[in-house]
């Protein structure tokens, strides 16, 4: 079964479906998805898009590590 990252999600859905994925967004800059406070507060509102304007990180790279993780990547547009 394929690992799916639905970018409308939040981080928050999205860490508590795949855990993995905070260790993957540290390592692409989103260093504070790890505290915990900051998860279950921003984390809950915050998509991987919104996140990336914020800090200015390529969605590409970042969709192409994710990639390279085992996830499929759905609703690209629109976000």
């Amino acid at each position: 079964m394929s690992k799916i990252l639905d970018l409308t999600k939040s981080v928050y859905e999205l860490i508590k479906e795949y855990p993995e994925i905070a260790e993957i967004m540290k390592n692409l800059g989103f260093e504070s998805i790890t505290n915990p406070a900051m998860l279950n507060t921003a984390g809950r509102i915050m998509t991987i898009p919104k996140g990336a304007v914020m800090k200015k990180i390529d969605m590409g790279l970042i969709e192409k590590e994710f990639e390279a993780q085992g996830f499929e990547i759905i609703n690209k547009e629109g976000v």
